[in-house]
């Protein structure tokens, strides 16, 4: 909400608990079908019913602490993607890797790009592998602690899409592939059909909640008020 392009802000959900948690602040929320296997679906049942919004937002709910500004650069980036004839039909994020212990936790996407910015894979492994560096020190840990700029060859993932809203609801037709169920991320079905996918760099770090040591840590963060998103402006 703090964001300035963005005009709507709906909370999509399978469960009237937190439905019932978002309306009694006066903020909307759509109960959508218990059925679907990912987040991506659960956006595209409301965007069926939004077809005046030519762009859709999806902030995943386990990345509390992501950035208002990162949020608009990256909307801003989808109206440049528009105006081009063969710009990306999805917009995402990257943040800097800082800790070994990040690059090789399975639950923090990975992402590879090529020179314009534009995604190659993701993965949970660490990508892309640098051979000669590794080969070198005998290890990657061993790359680590004597070339600690060896991280900067990697970029996490961050839990932000920004659709074109045709690119949206076709994705979510499209059947599982066999990549997307072996990595368990479903932006690589979107690069398997040939969707483009452009990654910019995150305005600040967010922390994401994957594991419940994640949530103490957020938890902590915005107790202390160190990451707490701004109030909204008004419109």
């Amino acid at each position: 909400m703090a964001a300035r392009n963005v005009d709507r802000v709906i909370v999509a959900t399978d469960s009237q608990l937190i439905v019932d948690a978002v309306r009694s602040r006066g903020l909307e929320s759509v109960l959508t079908s218990e059925t679907h296997v990912s987040g991506t679906d659960r956006i595209a049942e409301v965007a069926e019913s939004l077809p005046e919004a030519q762009i859709i937002v999806n902030l995943q709910g386990d990345e509390p602490l992501i950035s208002p500004e990162t949020i608009d650069r990256a909307i801003e980036q989808m109206h440049q993607e528009l105006a081009r004839p063969d710009g990306a039909g999805i917009v995402t994020t990257w943040e800097p890797i800082e800790e070994f212990d990040d690059l090789v936790n399975f639950d923090l996407v990975k992402v590879a790009l090529g020179e314009d910015g534009q995604a190659i894979y993701f993965s949970r492994s660490p990508i892309p592998c640098p051979r000669d560096v590794i080969k070198k020190h005998g290890s990657p840990n061993a790359a680590y602690e004597i070339e600690p700029d060896f991280l900067k060859l990697f970029r996490k993932h961050t839990g932000l899409y920004v659709y074109r809203r045709d690119v949206l609801l076709e994705f979510t037709k499209w059947p599982q592939t066999a990549l997307e169920r072996t990595e368990s991320l479903e932006q690589l079905r979107a690069l398997e059909h040939g969707v483009k996918i452009r990654v910019i760099e995150a305005s600040s770090s967010s922390t994401g909640v994957d594991t419940f040591e994640d949530l103490e840590r957020v938890r902590g963060l915005i107790s202390e008020g160190k990451l707490e998103a701004p109030a909204a402006s008004p419109r």
